[in-house]
């Protein structure tokens, strides 16, 4: 059967619809990347906020015009929005054009799915908390992309009252550190320039375990080995949590070359009591001494953040206490969402709900002034020169890329102003030009010998308390 598979949300969605793919491929299936091709569809979905669940519901729609229209005689939903609504007695009714639901503990049997074993319609929703790591045996079908995301573990323990994922993920289960490696270096030898290590929490790995293993030691064991297979590649981690994301992590990035001067913290507010009211175990001051603690020990090190406004509660004051923050940190990048209610979360049930638009307009607020710092920090980096990783070339004389310093899909990027680049390398680039953003620059004619040369601005705040 030719499959298609269409991927919504965050990276672990990501690494989900590879493993599915790779199953399908295993079992004799062939991939495409048309879906007016396909004789079944996966939608693999994410409901984290209502826009989410919209967009995935959009999808689904847009996707069974294949049903009339192309190949396709089987629709499949997997993923978050499926596991989310899998006791909504109306599930099936609501989009009847689904030929089957699968919960995102369903991966391993998705080829079952796929080839109709089971009766249709289907819904198949296994406790996710019980679901067990990837199959190395079975390749994942990775993308194209010179980078490529590795889960640390499964599943969270935190209860933050905004968010699902608990129960649509189940309780934090860390991966095995041998197979966290063994992937690693297995994508390493399909070419791969770039290891993203990846879960809801990756600074919590080993919270479960009963041996001492912490996530500094997965930095350790993965830069190791990686750097012996190939030393030219990156290792990226994502979606830390402020609570456990220590000075000996930051010891370890710091001592290892081969690892991303990046820190991506999500801190969702830095007020005391909002933290409080979100359920965050960190307070403003935790905070402060996390970001001087990074800066301190390592001045190269890029900061990306995620923060919520209108979250019930907020109060201008509040608000304040929040762009206050922000202006002083100074992150190199920063994303913002407006508080997204559900009935089923937590957060629900608090009183003195905030008013969409005014969300939205400090939205807009702390978007105006991030663009402000952005710019600042991105004319620091004109004239210095920086490792860059050619991702694609929309037309003849420009490519883009990324540094150490930008993460795929959710930072700015490097435009490259060149004649001739191969896509999937690593070229030095002189920084020309500096935008909101983004940053541009030219090959550079003499190599430097460090990883993330240091700007002026990372030099000048690297003693100041935030």
């Amino acid at each position: 059967m030719i499959v298609y598979v269409e991927t919504l949300g965050c990276s672990r969605n990501q690494v989900d619809s590879e493993i599915m793919l790779g199953k399908l491929a295993a079992a004799g299936h062939t991939l495409t990347c048309d879906p007016a091709c396909a004789q079944a569809i996966l939608v693999n979905t994410c409901s984290f906020i209502s826009a989410a669940a919209d967009e995935a519901v959009d999808t689904i729609l847009e996707m069974a015009r294949y049903k009339n229209q192309g190949a396709c005689r089987r629709l499949i939903v997997t993923g978050c929005l499926a596991q989310r609504y899998k006791d909504d007695p109306d599930l099936t009714g609501t989009l009847p054009e689904v030929d089957a639901f699968v919960g995102t503990g369903a991966c391993e049997q998705i080829v079952d799915v796929v080839e109709e074993k089971r009766s249709v319609p289907l819904t198949l929703f296994p406790d996710p908390g019980t679901r067990g790591f990837q199959n190395l045996s079975v390749d994942r079908a990775l993308t194209g992309d010179p980078f490529a995301f590795v889960k640390v573990s499964e599943g969270c323990n935190r209860l933050c009252t905004y968010c699902i994922i608990p129960t649509l993920r189940g309780r934090q289960r860390s991966r095995p550190l041998e197979e966290i490696c063994t992937e690693a270096l297995s994508l390493v030898s399909k070419g791969v320039k770039e290891i993203i290590l990846t879960a809801e929490n990756t600074t919590d790995y080993g919270q479960d375990l009963n041996d001492g293993t912490g996530f500094h030691k997965v930095l350790e064991n993965i830069s190791c080995q990686v750097a012996a297979a190939n030393p030219d590649v990156w290792i990226r981690f994502l979606y830390t949590h402020p609570k456990s994301l220590t000075q000996k992590i930051v010891h370890t990035v710091k001592q290892n070359s081969n690892i991303c001067s990046y820190y991506d913290v999500p801190i969702q507010h830095a007020d005391t009591t909002m933290l409080r009211r979100m359920g965050r175990s960190c307070r403003q001051k935790n905070l402060e001494d996390l970001f001087f603690m990074i800066r301190q020990t390592d001045p190269d090190a890029a900061l990306r953040t995620t923060v919520i406004t209108g979250f019930p509660g907020e109060t201008d004051a509040m608000f304040t206490t929040l762009l206050d923050f922000i202006q002083k940190v100074k992150f190199d990048h920063l994303g913002v969402f407006t508080y997204s209610d559900a009935s089923d979360l937590v957060s629900h049930a608090l009183q003195n709900h905030v008013p969409q638009d005014v969300a939205q307009l400090r939205h807009d607020t702390l978007m105006a002034a991030q663009e402000k710092i952005s710019e600042q920090i991105n004319q620091k980096h004109v004239g210095s020169i920086y490792p860059v990783l050619v991702e694609e070339n929309p037309e003849p004389g420009l490519f883009i890329g990324r540094t150490m310093f930008q993460a795929p899909e959710v930072d700015g990027v490097t435009f490259i102003y060149s004649k001739g680049l191969a896509t999937g390398t690593f070229v030095q680039v002189k920084i020309t030009d500096a935008f909101a953003y983004d940053i541009a620059g030219e090959v550079a004619e003499e190599p430097v010998a460090n990883r993330f040369a240091a700007t002026a601005y990372e030099n000048e705040t690297a003693g100041n308390r935030v």
